[in-house]
């Protein structure tokens, strides 16, 4: 599991470890991690054209004495001090020492110095920074070639959020000291920290048990993948009924149920007018023209795709949230929910909107959504008091007061007809094997970016959301290796 925590939390830890600790000793252990780092990166430290950009604080001082190892390594190292009159001092004295150089960042010597490095390093905010890099910051940035290096997290997002609110640094690799900040794994911010490395500098200890983010890796999706036992049945292993599709989207039906087949319940009733279409396809379908309460017993409902807007979707809305089963709900479904309707409900519900949706669902732009997926996600997870998975370039799961979980395996071309469909049937199958919302909304995420990522394999070519379905048992067996 890759855990995340606040600024605020992660300042607190670092004092508590600071007062157990040698002065300048904790800054060392990160300039050591980051300088090792970077020699990785440049393969031969020897020769190599090293440019620091250095801010003020502790930030710049982590960059500068990275900067001094690489000298001493025999890298040409220029340090650009933004801030000379408040750059760290100890920093700066051991650049010097070690044969490194600093110049002001109005120096005319600057932007060359950058164009010409081979490895950059962006030390000119720290995790507290808030807002879009200065102009000075921006031009100096616009003049970089080489590769870019972030110490702890690119200068000019947000590390709480994950929102970049101007001009910020586009790394192609981050060194993140102690922790992950939950701006690195959340989008946009994620997606200007390119490969983030994580170096261990004795914090853990000091944080709490229960982190702000978390991301689950391959361990953890394995342990909670439902497993058939010996005395298994189709009943046992859970029933879900998937309420999808209208007669203008049949393929709505077909994708979702695709969906639900993989994801290990031992049987697929589907609700609505698309049964010719989904029989033909998946035989094993057990199908009822409806109402759902009449489909016989399911552990879980997924209701919405391809539904429509009409009398009829309604009242099948109506119907399905009267259940007393989880609840997963969709697209059309989405469209036709208010707060109200899930406030009777004594089961779980769990709501899969993009942003679009989930911007309708709170009454504010999609921009808006966009630019903060973490506020939003919370702030529809309170709304609704429901497990909420807010699809998107970092698709995100929140229930209430537990952590929120950002999924780390999609790809852009899950952005494609229908591949929510295939989500949501998976979801829903997950739900009816007796998984929480919060692990069924995680794995499902999990699996569907897998799957997706491997139907593009090798070629990376562009896919279709029946690919998407059709790779879910072999990456289910790759989880499970």
């Amino acid at each position: 599991m890759r855990i995340a925590y606040s600024v605020e939390t992660v300042r607190a830890a670092e004092r508590d470890l600071m007062a157990r600790l040698p002065e300048g000793a904790l800054m060392q252990r990160a300039a050591a991690g980051l300088a090792a780092a970077c020699a990785g990166l440049l393969g031969r430290v020897y020769g190599a054209r090293v440019a620091l950009l250095v801010g003020s604080g502790d930030n710049g001082g982590d960059a500068l004495y990275a900067g001094a190892r690489l000298a001493r390594r025999g890298a040409g190292v220029t340090a650009v001090l933004l801030a000379p009159d408040r750059a760290h001092a100890g920093g700066l004295r051991a650049l010097r020492d070690a044969g490194g150089r600093a110049v002001p960042a109005d120096d005319s010597s600057t932007e060359p110095a950058l164009a010409r490095a081979d490895l950059v390093l962006d030390g000119i905010v720290g995790i507290g920074g808030k807002g879009g890099l200065r102009p000075e910051a921006e031009r100096l940035v616009r003049a970089v070639r080489g590769t870019v290096v972030a110490v702890d997290l690119p200068s000019g997002v947000d590390a709480d959020t994950g929102e970049v609110r101007g001009p910020a640094v586009r790394a192609d690799a981050t060194v993140t000291f102690g922790t992950y900040k939950p701006g690195l794994l959340i989008d946009p911010a994620h997606e200007r920290a390119g490969a983030v490395r994580l170096i261990d500098i004795g914090l853990a200890p000091h944080l709490p048990p229960v982190p702000d983010v978390e991301a689950l890796q391959h361990g953890d999706v394995a342990a909670l993948l439902p497993r058939p036992g010996a005395e298994s049945d189709k009943y046992r292993r859970g029933v879900v009924g998937v309420v999808a599709g209208s007669a203008r989207y049949p393929g709505a039906a077909v994708l979702a149920v695709a969906g639900a087949l993989r994801g290990g319940a031992g049987a697929v009733r589907y609700v609505g007018p698309a049964a010719d279409a989904v029989i033909a396809r998946f035989p094993e379908t057990l199908v009822h023209s409806g109402p759902p309460h009449k489909a016989g017993r399911v552990q879980a409902w997924v209701v919405g795709p391809g539904l429509g807007d009409d009398a009829a979707a309604r009242q099948s809305l109506d119907d399905v949230l009267a259940s007393d089963v989880p609840v997963l709900v969709d697209a059309d479904g989405l469209r036709l929910l208010s707060p109200g309707d899930l406030r009777s409900r004594n089961a779980a519900t769990l709501l899969t909107p993009h942003a679009g949706e989930a911007a309708a669902l709170l009454g504010v732009p999609r921009e808006q959504v966009e630019q903060s997926r973490l506020a939003h996600v919370r702030a529809l997870a309170e709304r609704y008091g429901a497990t909420v998975l807010l699809k998107g370039s970092t698709t995100l799961i929140c229930s209430g007061p537990r952590p929120v979980r950002v999924n780390p395996t999609g790809t852009g071309w899950l952005a494609t007809a229908g591949s929510g469909d295939v989500l949501s049937g998976l979801t829903g199958s997950l739900l009816a094997a007796g998984l929480s919302t919060h692990d069924a909304a995680s794995v499902g995420a999990y699996l569907h970016g897998l799957a997706a990522r491997h139907a593009t394999a090798p070629s990376g070519a562009p896919i279709a959301a029946h690919d998407v379905a059709t790779a879910l048992p072999e990456v289910w067996r790759d989880v499970l290796g």
